[in-house]
């Protein structure tokens, strides 16, 4: 396979990863919003989720820093567990946004010198060519956790089969 289609091929899964996602984080009712998924309130799991979808857009563990808006207790609010305040719907439907923008600009930058290089981040001891795998399997993890969360709050979320790239 060569490497714009492979690039295709991940971003439409990206995109469609990312769709569900938003999907739970739009479709959660208020009253769920800090319901406990596994060991974290659901907004929790939901940041989690996009900060280290974020991270794994950057090139090493030292190229990513916390972005204000959605770091506002900056490096701390990734470091130790909790963030420094709980997140609102609209505040992870805007960082959501923000990391669509950049898993893509991560994908378009990759060559295939580049992906052949090291993941760059010490704990993962593999390829960069595997790291959006890795990233796209940790989001489904989380989207598959709020997902069934949710439909015990009867609330549905749609499978995606493919997003538009």
């Amino acid at each position: 396979m060569n490497l714009a289609t492979y690039k295709r091929i991940v971003q439409s899964q990206f995109d469609a990863s990312l769709d569900m996602l938003e999907a739970c984080i739009a479709s959660c009712p208020a009253r769920a919003w800090k319901g406990k998924v596994a060991k974290y309130e659901f907004w929790h799991v939901a940041y989690h989720t996009l900060y280290c979808t974020d991270l794994y857009t950057a090139t090493t563990q030292d190229a990513w820093s916390p972005h204000p808006t959605f770091h506002p207790g900056g490096a701390s609010d990734v470091e130790d567990e909790y963030p420094s305040r709980l997140m609102t719907k609209k505040e992870l439907l805007a960082y959501l946004a923000h990391v669509r923008t950049k898993v893509r600009s991560s994908l378009r930058r990759e060559t295939a010198a580049t992906m052949r290089k090291p993941a760059g981040f010490p704990w993962l001891a593999f390829r960069r060519e595997e790291l959006p795998i890795y990233n796209l399997r940790h989001v489904q993890h989380h989207t598959g956790q709020l997902s069934a969360f949710l439909r015990r709050h009867k609330v549905n979320v749609r499978w995606v089969k493919a997003g538009a790239v």
